[in-house]
C-alpha cells in the first residue's frame, strides 16, 4: 500500500472554489483532457443538514504505459466514481472517488477536501489523499512497482490538475467580473 497527500492553498474564496469545482473538467481547463465524460448519476439535499450529496461517474483516457495496460487488460478507458458532500454552513467540500476500472487489481480510493483557510480571508485550502494498493495476487515486486508507478502518476496528476483549476478559477472570476460590470454592477 502507497499513500499520496498533497496540499495547496488558492488565492480565491470558499465559495468561488466550491462553484467553480462543478467546472473544474470545462473546456477551459486544458489539463484536464484526459476526461472524456463526468456524469451526474444522482443529486440530493438533505433538509435536515443542509448537506448536498452528488454521485458522479468520470469517463477518462487511459493513460498508463503500455506495459502496465497489458498486464490489467489493455483498456484504454477508465472509469472513476465519485461521491462528493457540500456543506455550506461548515463551507466545507468533501470529494470521495474509487477507481472502478481494474478495481480487482487496483484500489485507488482518493479524498479530497476543500475549506477557507482560518484567518485569511479569501483563501481556501485543498486538501488531498489517496491510498493505492495492488491487489494482484503475485510477486510483491510487482505489485510495489505497480503501486510506485500508480503513485508517480498520481503526482504528475494532481500538480496538472491543480494548474488547470487555477485558470479555470481566473477565467470564471474574469467572467464574473464582466458579467457584473455589463450590469452596471460594482465588483464585491
Amino acid at each position: 500500500m502507497k499513500i499520496f497527500a498533497s496540499s495547496h492553498e488558492f488565492d480565491y474564496s470558499w465559495e468561488e472554489v466550491s462553484t467553480c469545482n462543478w467546472r473544474k473538467y470545462c473546456p477551459w481547463n486544458d489539463k484536464s483532457t484526459h476526461v472524456i465524460a463526468v456524469d451526474t448519476l444522482s443529486r440530493t439535499l438533505s433538509p435536515q443538514t443542509g448537506i448536498l450529496r452528488t454521485e458522479r461517474l468520470i469517463t477518462c483516457k487511459q493513460s498508463a504505459p503500455q506495459w502496465l495496460r497489458s498486464f490489467l487488460g489493455g483498456q484504454d478507458t477508465s472509469l472513476v466514481y465519485e461521491v462528493s458532500y457540500v456543506d455550506a454552513a461548515a463551507k466545507k467540500v468533501t470529494m470521495c472517488s474509487q477507481n472502478m476500472t481494474w478495481s480487482d487489481l487496483l484500489s485507488v480510493q482518493e479524498t479530497v477536501v476543500y475549506r477557507p483557510v482560518a484567518g485569511k480571508v479569501g483563501k481556501t485550502v485543498f486538501e488531498q489523499n489517496a491510498k493505492i494498493i495492488a491487489l494482484c495476487g503475485g510477486w510483491q515486486k510487482i505489485k510495489n512497482g505497480i503501486e510506485e508507478f500508480t503513485v508517480e502518476r498520481f503526482r504528475q496528476n494532481a500538480a496538472k490538475g491543480r494548474e488547470g483549476f487555477e485558470r479555470v478559477l481566473a477565467i470564471s472570476r474574469e467572467v464574473f467580473a464582466e458579467e457584473r460590470k455589463k450590469k452596471g454592477l460594482q465588483a464585491m
